[in-house]
């Protein structure tokens, strides 16, 4: 049976829209913002501001909300403003009092905002989660036996930290110890997982020959307009077809020879080092003192395109494709290729990261760097910084073979914290006593070498759930506040998901037979396996 409708559209005004309807209260926006710190993360994106000074601030709900669904659903900044501004539920994310149909900001504010959101913010922004985290997570009841005797371990951090204390502190004939020393040291608790990895920037693949024609290209418009001020009747010779048709001859062939693009390269650079004469002396006649006739993005390019020229023509000379601060992008000079032997990508483009993740599934960027680094020199930062957030040492650190050098070794066996690795030196010769040891020894390895697998997932997620391959802001800064905003996010879903098992009861049902402190760890275990969601999807 054929059906037909009429063709006439409806208008908007016709629409059969429910306005007084209830708002569904178990909508994933509303059930997310209830278990986000909002107090705690204003304070700390607040911090660093003048409040008597200068234009009002969008608040910090509407701004850091808008970065969450930014990222969480991968969108742009201008479709970020475009759904907030159709959909209700993202309104009331965001704070808004009550539904509106004007855009609540302009999408050119989220450069602003990743520009104000620096490492101090994002600090912030970790402890607020990791305290909402501490208090929502069950707490396991504790047996009333005396306490264990303390271990080597324990003394040994005992002593470490009664030797550290400042000598100016305290006389030589004093006998007590001062009286904001500890009397025991911390346990350790947890285990951290350090690994790192590189996000790549939203950069064309840099290649020699393209590189050097983006940066003629850039010579030949800072000619035009220095011509244009300084009122040149007859502009350079440049020679810009015949450099063009030059590249193009290259560029199009889809194997070009060694032979071939070395000669390109030598056009090239006899090209862009007749325009950077040129700019010289049209400079040159521009009085001492008077601000350059370029727009600052102009002439940041000629600040570039000039290092580039050095390199380019040091490595031709020399015959070699390696250089020190190598140049691959020219609107983003700061990008530096990073080799990393994978099998598919060998050399990525961006910011190299040095990430830890906790047991519970938080992950922390510590360290951010855009040259390469060897990672393994970050851990003893990374495991202060645990510390410091959370009161206490890890139990056991989980990385990989590169981290364990002696110096970490050391470090980690001075404090008592068990490092999941090979031991250094020969192997043990295998007798008769000792084989069932060794065999033990060696399957406790490969458990802990598999429970690294968490942080390659968080990897994994970053990269394909949340672009984190992709980084498109445009300056180091802003690129910064983009990849942490991401891990941001991760950070959320992990709590929100605790607390939906927690509060909202998702496992009330599921196992009546339990205690109620066996019905917690239940919950903390799943929680911490990253199990819910193959039952009950707790996060709406």
């Amino acid at each position: 049976m054929i059906r037909t409708t009429s063709s006439k559209q409806l208008t908007i005004a016709e629409f059969d829209w429910p306005f007084d309807t209830a708002l569904d209260k178990h909508n994933r926006w509303v059930t997310l913002s209830e278990c986000i710190p909002w107090d705690e993360l204003a304070e700390s994106y607040y911090q660093g501001f003048a409040a008597d000074r200068g234009r009002p601030m969008k608040e910090a709900r509407l701004v850091i909300g808008a970065v969450i669904i930014k990222h969480k659903l991968c969108l742009s900044d201008v479709e970020t403003v475009q759904q907030i501004q159709e959909n209700p539920y993202l309104q009331f994310f965001v704070g808004l009092p009550g539904y509106q149909t004007a855009e609540p900001f302009a999408p050119s504010l989220f450069v602003e905002i990743r520009k104000r959101m620096g490492e101090a913010v994002f600090e912030g922004f970790r402890r607020a989660i990791i305290a909402a985290h501490e208090g929502q997570k069950p707490v396991t009841p504790v047996s009333p036996t005396p306490p264990a005797p303390p271990t080597e371990s324990q003394e040994s951090v005992k002593s470490e930290i009664e030797s550290s204390t400042d000598s100016s502190m305290t006389s030589p004939d004093e006998t007590q110890p001062p009286a904001n020393l500890e009397p025991t040291a911390p346990a350790l608790q947890g285990q951290l997982i350090v690994d790192a990895t590189v996000v790549e920037q939203a950069i064309r693949f840099p290649t020699d020959l393209s590189l050097l024609n983006e940066a003629r290209e850039f010579s030949e418009q800072i000619i035009d307009t220095l011509c244009a001020h300084l009122k040149v009747e007859q502009k350079p010779r440049t020679y810009r077809e015949k450099a063009r048709s030059a590249y193009l001859g290259i560029a199009k062939q889809k194997r070009p020879g060694g032979k071939t693009l070395r000669r390109g390269i030598k056009q090239q650079l006899q090209y862009l080092r007749r325009n950077l004469r040129h700019i010289e002396l049209l400079l040159a006649a521009i009085p001492e003192g008077t601000p350059l006739p370029l727009p600052r993005w102009l002439l940041y390019r000629y600040w570039v395109i000039q290092h580039l020229y050095q390199q380019q023509r040091d490595m031709y000379q020399n015959k070699t494709h390696r250089c020190d601060h190598r140049i691959v992008s020219i609107n983003q000079p700061y990008v530096r290729p990073i080799v990393r032997g994978k099998l598919n990508k060998p050399v990525e483009f961006g910011a190299k990261l040095s990430v830890s993740l906790t047991g519970d599934g938080l992950a922390h960027v510590d360290h951010l760097r855009w040259d390469a680094f060897h990672e393994g020199l970050d851990l003893v930062a990374q495991v202060e910084a645990y510390r410091a957030r959370y009161g206490h040492y890890p139990e056991k650190v989980l990385a990989d073979p590169i981290y364990g050098t002696r110096h970490n070794r050391d470090y980690l066996k001075q404090r008592g914290i068990h490092f999941a690795g090979k031991p250094l030196g020969r192997p043990k010769q295998e007798t008769d006593e000792n084989r069932e040891q060794l065999k033990q020894a060696k399957e406790q390895r490969r458990q802990d070498y598999r429970r690294r697998i968490p942080i390659e997932g968080k990897f994994g997620q970053g990269k394909n759930g949340y672009r984190l391959n992709y980084i498109r802001a445009k300056r180091a800064n802003t690129s910064f506040a983009w990849i942490n905003s991401i891990f941001l996010v991760m950070n959320l879903l992990i709590l929100a998901r605790i607390f939906f098992a927690l509060r909202k009861g998702c496992f009330a049902g599921f196992i009546p037979a339990l205690s109620q402190a066996g019905e917690q760890m239940f919950l903390y275990l799943r929680v911490i396996f990253n199990l819910p969601g193959r039952l009950v999807d707790c996060t709406g």
